[in-house]
């Protein structure tokens, strides 16, 4: 189980970066994600964007990807991962960079 969930978490932590810009999966539940919990934010550095953690979708559950940085591309924003509730199901957005 523990390696599932370090699986979940490297794979997601490497496909964050690694995104196009117009990528946008999205996955359906019927299962809230848990609150957020509260996580340290390091201080700003040069050339690089601070991505919150966040809760992925593995398997058949939530599980947490914590907060890392990734390289600041030009031209590009990034638009963190976040979960969008529509009438019984909760809506999955995978964290991706986007043209300004």
């Amino acid at each position: 189980m523990k390696k599932l969930v370090l699986a979940g978490l490297a794979a997601a932590a490497l496909t964050a970066g690694a995104l196009p810009a117009s990528a946008a999966v999205a996955v359906a539940v019927g299962v809230a994600p848990p609150a957020l919990p509260y996580e340290y934010a390091p201080a700003p550095r040069f050339g690089f964007t601070w991505v919150p953690g966040y809760w992925a979708w593995v398997g058949y559950r939530h599980a947490w990807v914590p907060g890392h940085w990734v390289k600041r591309r030009p031209g590009y924003v990034y638009a963190p991962a976040r979960w969008v509730p529509r009438g019984a199901r909760w809506h999955y957005y995978a964290p991706a960079w986007r043209r300004y």
